[in-house]
């Protein structure tokens, strides 16, 4: 496995490979991770997996400086799971621009009107930091494939958008969410949690299967469900961000015709911000 630090070394190491398939990742990797690894070597005969933590998609008040960061395990993992290259640049080298401090001069993707939905209306800018990052990684590494895994729901939809909406040549594989064994999403967050609050955490997934489970046996009243789910997390102790039924295709908000569905939420529990879909058919 090489390990690869500037866009000029991975372009060379890549210039005779045909079937590229990129696996973006900000590290401190987890099983979640290591799946979207194995789904890109069944697709692939090279893989690239990129850690970068990317400031431009963290705000202002948000967790960039304590965000966690185990470059040699993750190395480690990597290597064992027959990774290719792994790219790890640093902040100048994807954003020549910064300056130590700010990325003022960078010029950042547009990002379609819900991008400032769900969790964009509490993190402005977040997916046009994220956008960005993945054009500029995509247009780096040129691969045929990459894979995004479906934990964060609302990040895949806009990726899409953007490989669509400025016909990008690269196929997106989604990747099913990986959990726990109490049905936690895994999470480079969840080390975060304390013992309890990890145990606590399946609460969040359990109100959306209600939610999935309540609509399956044809209840549409989509904002009763998602506010009686709201309040039984608010008495457990979460903060709610939202829950939402949107659409699975479109990420509308959810009319009663849709068939293709997916509830959505966003909660703190403690200091730590936790997210988490369920996708199904009515």
């Amino acid at each position: 496995m090489q390990i690869i630090e500037t866009v000029v070394a991975l372009k060379r190491a890549l210039e005779n490979q045909t079937n590229i398939a990129l696996v973006p990742t900000m590290g401190n990797l987890h099983a979640g991770h290591l799946h979207l690894v194995t789904l890109a070597k069944q697709e692939a005969s090279c893989v690239v997996v990129s850690i970068f933590v990317n400031p431009l998609q963290f705000g202002a008040n948000e967790d960039l400086a304590s965000y966690p960061r185990s470059l040699d395990a993750d190395y480690e993992k990597l290597s064992n799971h027959g990774v290719d290259i792994v790219f790890a640049p640093s902040v100048v080298e994807i954003y020549p621009d910064f300056d130590g401090i700010n990325l003022n001069q960078t010029i950042s993707i547009t990002v379609p009107p819900i991008a400032n939905e769900l969790c964009g209306a509490t993190r402005p800018g977040h997916f046009s930091g994220v956008a960005t990052v993945v054009a500029k990684l995509f247009n780096i590494v040129m691969p045929q494939l990459a894979v995004f895994g479906k934990k964060d729901f609302q990040q895949l939809h806009i990726i899409r958008e953007l490989v669509q909406q400025i016909n990008i040549p690269i196929r997106i594989i989604a990747g099913d969410t990986v959990r726990d064994g109490n049905g936690l999403a895994m999470s480079s967050r969840n080390g975060f949690l304390s013992a309890e609050q990890k145990k606590n955490a399946a609460q969040l997934q359990q109100e959306l299967l209600t939610i999935k489970e309540k609509i399956q046996y044809g209840n549409t009243d989509f904002s009763a469900l998602t506010q009686s789910a709201i309040e039984n997390l608010q008495g457990k102790s979460w903060l709610v961000d939202y829950i939402s039924v949107r659409n699975a295709h479109t990420l509308a908000p959810a009319s009663a015709q849709d068939a293709a569905l997916v509830v959505l939420a966003a909660a703190k529990l403690g200091n730590t911000r936790l997210i988490d879909n369920v996708e199904f058919l009515r």
